[in-house]
This record gives C-alpha cells, sequence and structure tokens, in this order.
C-alpha cells in the first residue's frame, strides 16, 4: 500500500484522565501499524506528553496545525488545545470530559469534511462529558446527531456481532420502545451493514425475544407473540432476508447458538453486551453501523481504577483499528461493485 493509499485514521483521545491515551500510545508503539494506516490524534502534545512521562514510554509523535500538513509514516497529532490540562490520572473531572469532548467534536467535524476516512474513539466517561454541547448518553447517539443515517450500535469479533435493538435507555422503557417499526428498521441497518460492511453477500440474523424464554407463548409476556413475532414474518415475506427468532438469551449464547449466525439483534443493551463481554471481553469492537462515516471504538471504557499504572490492554483498540480499516476497504468495494449495475427496463 503506497503512502497515497493509506487510510487516515482520526483518534480522539477520549477521557484524558482514563486509559485512552494509554492504549492508542502502546498500539502504535509497534511502528509497523503505520504500513496499514495513518493515524491522527486530535488532543495536545502537551497531553500526551504527560501521559508518556507517566507511562515510561518514547512512542514518538508529530504535532502538526492543521489536518493539511498530515505526514504519512507518523503519528500525527493535531493540537486542539494549547493549555497544560490538568492530568488528574484515574480521577473523573469534569475537566476531563470536557476536554474528551473537544477531542471528539473535532475528530467528528473532520470526518464529515473528509479530511479523515474513518474514526476510532478512545473511551469517554458518560457523566463527566456531559454539557450543553453533549447532552447524549453516548458516542452512538453523538455521533447520529452529526452524520447521515440513522445508528446501529453492534459488539463484535470475528465470531459474533451483536446489534441493539433499543441502546441506551432505562431498562424499564425497553418494552414501550420496541415497535414493529424500530425492529424493521434496526434489521434493515444490520441486513445492509453485513452485506455493504462486512462483505456478506445472504447473511443469516438472529433476532433474540425480549421475555425470559422468549415469553414461553404468552406465559410470560406478550411481546414476543403480539410484536416480535408478527415483525419476523412480515420482514420475511417482504423482503426473502434470512431472519430467523425470536430466541431465548440464555439458551441462545449457552448453547453456542450464534455461531450459527451472522449477526444477532438484541432487544436491550445488557441482553446483548453481557453475554458478548463475557465471551470477548478486551478483544472486542463496538461498531456504530447505519450512517454514512465509519466509526469504531475499543470494548471497555475509562478504567480509571488502572489508568496510569501501565496496565491497560491495548488489544481491543487495535482491533478497533483494523476494523475501521477493513469497514473502509469493505465499503469502497461495494460501492466499485454496485456503481454500474444496469437496471431492467420497463
Amino acid at each position: 500500500m503506497s503512502k497515497a493509499q493509506k487510510i487516515v485514521v482520526g483518534i480522539s483521545i477520549g477521557d484524558i484522565n482514563g486509559v485512552g491515551i494509554e492504549v492508542i500510545l502502546k498500539t502504535f508503539e509497534d511502528k509497523r501499524m503505520l504500513d496499514f494506516c495513518t493515524p491522527v490524534l486530535f488532543g495536545s502534545s502537551k497531553t500526551i506528553s504527560i501521559h508518556k512521562k507517566i507511562l515510561g514510554v518514547e512512542t514518538n509523535v508529530q504535532g502538526i496545525r492543521s489536518l493539511d500538513a498530515i505526514v504519512h509514516g507518523k503519528i500525527n497529532l493535531l493540537n486542539i488545545w494549547k493549555e497544560e490540562a490538568s492530568v488528574q490520572i484515574g480521577k473523573a473531572t469534569k475537566q476531563g470530559g470536557n476536554y474528551a469532548f473537544q477531542s471528539l467534536d473535532k475528530a467528528v467535524k473532520a470526518l464529515q469534511e473528509d479530511a479523515i476516512d474513518v474514526l476510532v474513539t478512545a473511551p469517554i466517561n458518560k457523566e463527566t462529558i456531559q454539557s450543553e454541547d453533549f447532552p447524549f448518553s453516548g458516542h452512538t447517539e453523538f455521533l447520529e446527531s452529526h452524520l447521515e443515517g440513522d445508528s446501529l450500535m453492534i459488539l463484535m469479533n470475528d465470531a459474533l456481532r451483536i446489534g441493539l435493538i433499543t441502546g441506551h435507555i432505562p431498562v424499564a422503557k425497553v418494552a414501550e420502545t420496541i415497535t414493529p417499526e424500530l425492529i424493521e428498521k434496526k434489521v434493515s441497518i444490520l441486513q445492509q451493514s453485513l452485506v455493504r460492511d462486512f462483505n456478506i453477500n445472504k447473511p443469516k440474523i438472529a433476532i433474540l425475544g425480549l421475555n425470559p424464554h422468549s415469553g414461553d407463548n404468552g406465559v410470560i409476556g406478550k411481546e414476543e407473540e403480539e410484536v416480535i413475532k408478527p415483525t419476523i414474518q412480515k420482514i420475511k415475506d417482504d423482503t426473502g432476508w434470512m431472519i430467523f427468532g425470536p430466541y431465548a438469551a440464555d439458551g441462545f449464547f449457552g448453547s453456542g447458538t450464534y455461531k450459527q449466525f451472522d449477526g444477532v439483534l438484541a432487544m436491550y443493551h445488557d441482553q446483548g453486551l453481557a453475554p458478548f463481554k463475557a465471551l470477548s471481553f478486551g478483544n472486542g469492537v463496538n461498531y456504530t453501523a447505519g450512517l454514512n462515516k465509519i466509526r469504531t471504538s475499543p470494548d471497555h471504557g475509562t478504567a480509571f481504577d488502572i489508568a496510569g499504572k501501565g496496565k491497560a490492554n491495548a488489544d481491543s483498540f487495535k482491533e478497533a483499528l483494523f476494523t475501521a480499516i477493513k469497514v473502509h476497504q469493505n465499503r469502497s468495494e461495494y460501492k466499485e461493485l454496485t456503481k454500474n449495475v444496469l437496471t431492467a427496463k420497463s
């Protein structure tokens, strides 16, 4: 891959008191990573230097003043604040959240303007980042408000992709939020993503039930019989897609049935993420499907308890980086293959 062809990966540094900067620096300690992409960090040379000193790492970072000055073969850092931020490793502070937002905001604007090809986000603290500019429950909702399309959160590894019908909402609101229209929309996003982003021609998708034992034919809740099953049948009748379910979540994962499918849709956050992280914590990737731009992140949070101690594992961040690159390549190939598709004359 030539320098001109290298994918430019924008990286928001996350909460400056967490492990985000550590996993970024550890990822690029291996200079071979620069053979796959050109990274651009959105942050501050001073802040990065503080972390390097605390961690005792020597990863070289190239400061740039504008995105026009990106240097291939280097770890680029766009300085977006000049002051020396107060880094309080391992602590959740409002200032840490403020700088996390500044980094994310600048990175997303660069993504919108095609100054970067893809975005990889380091972890934020959802409480300290809250402000008038960020009244969102997470990255996914912020990205959906700034980019085109409808989002679908997918947690994934090589063997499993789990999307969420409902995302960051209270459990008490899950049942009332699940409607035929929402299920149809999320299935459509997952179907399109599996074809376009993961190069799966005829994906098989499983849908989980909402209630224990998938409702036991109405004995434990009516949602499966009244909403979920009819909607699955309608989707199959209308599209011919290979959609199956609803499956009882416990047996579905416990028996390994998930291995038979290219994608899974869970009804709510913990129904999907709890088994995923039990099966794959530290190696998974959070991918935001359905948008016109590509964003991934590691499957862990700020990990304040181990921040600054050199203990953070960079594997999930590396996987997020490689996933973003691969999805970009797959989308480019898909666009090329479909741009001149002949349509039958009426």
